[in-house]
């Protein structure tokens, strides 16, 4: 089924955690779907992701012309990316013995690149020129490791997410508060109502 990639598909804040997310619902055996089960959507995010990080990318687009091709790389550094710093969120720090994993896939994602990387307002090299998705995801997960960034990493508690928290006092609670946040507070709204009437019912009745 083709994906809608809109702008909530991008509330990660950064590449890699877009691309880390999507697989949906990690932990949910029954409901954990992958939207890149179909390597034709990888390029479809390329092309989405080319405008909606194109603040990170410095405006360089993206482009996966052989999807086919690049999957196992590009699905071995989203997952390397999600268990390495899904974990750091937990404990608190980077595991070490995750980063092997991880500093392979992202070394086979830049292995083809001719490209230049981060000079001063080119984090991703030459604007006018594209780049291969892999090779930019790489980067973009690489750029995780920073210590003050992995401090600003999150877990969604509605839907498992990865997001970079940029508030100002690091208390953004939901990768996307327009979804997540309201969905949290519809459900919260429901139980208060069920439990208001149960309570008003169980009066009426006389309950002991």
């Amino acid at each position: 089924m083709t994906v809608s990639w809109t702008l909530h598909r991008f509330t990660g804040g950064l590449l890699a955690l877009d691309t880390a997310n999507t697989v949906v619902l990690r932990g949910d055996p029954r409901k954990i779907f992958d939207r890149f089960k179909d390597p034709a959507e990888i390029a479809r995010f390329a092309d989405a992701a080319s405008v909606f990080r194109a603040a990170e990318l410095g405006g360089r687009r993206l482009e996966a012309p052989f999807p086919d091709k690049i999957a196992p790389v590009v699905l071995a550094i989203r997952e390397t990316t999600d268990r390495l710093f899904r974990r750091a969120v937990s404990k608190g720090a980077v595991i070490t013995g995750d980063l092997p994993g991880f500093l392979k896939a992202c070394a086979e994602g830049l292995a083809d690149g001719r490209t230049e990387i981060g000079a001063p307002g080119r984090p991703f090299g030459e604007p006018a020129t594209p780049i291969a998705f892999e090779a930019a995801l790489a980067v973009s997960a690489l750029s995780l490791l920073q210590a003050d960034t992995v401090a600003r990493l999150r877990i969604c508690p509605n839907c498992s997410w990865l997001f970079l928290d940029r508030s100002r006092n690091s208390s953004r609670r939901w990768c996307d508060m327009a979804v997540c946040g309201n969905r949290q507070k519809a459900s919260r709204h429901y139980r208060r109502r069920t439990a208001a009437r149960g309570t008003a019912k169980c009066l009426g009745e006389s309950c002991a």
